[in-house]
């Protein structure tokens, strides 16, 4: 089974820190000045702060506009590529992100016909999907 992806807003990084790690015992990965990953009991929950939870709001992500409410699916590497060689139409296009650090990986969006956005998302090496 392949493990979800899920991007939240939030008002205070520090509260959701406190929550997910000190509460749940989510541990802490990646993150950067506006959001953070946790590994959600072996999922992937990042958590994006914004000015107004109401809003749609988008991050800078590696160069993309990224759209901090989404989710999506972490994929094997070859189901990945599979996939998006047989779509068109991307809300952001497939690329490979953070290219030689340790969170490379794969990623593309879509919307759904309702504009929800969508991530699929790969790593060549699985089990640093969490690492710093």
């Amino acid at each position: 089974m392949s493990p979800f992806h899920l991007a939240l807003p939030v008002h205070d990084l520090d509260a959701a820190r406190v929550f997910y790690t000190g509460r749940l015992g989510c541990p802490e990965g990646r993150k950067a000045e506006r959001w953070v990953d946790f590994d959600f009991f072996g999922h992937q929950l990042s958590v994006h702060l914004v000015d107004d939870l109401e809003a749609a709001e988008t991050h800078e992500v590696d160069g993309d506009q990224v759209p901090v409410r989404h989710f999506g699916v972490v994929l094997p590497w070859s189901d990945w590529e599979a996939l998006h060689q047989r779509l068109e139409g991307f809300l952001i296009p497939p690329r490979v992100r953070f290219r030689g650090e340790v969170g490379e990986q794969g990623t593309f969006f879509l919307q759904d016909p309702s504009g929800n956005a969508l991530e699929f998302k790969s790593f060549k090496d699985p089990s640093r999907r969490f690492a710093r």
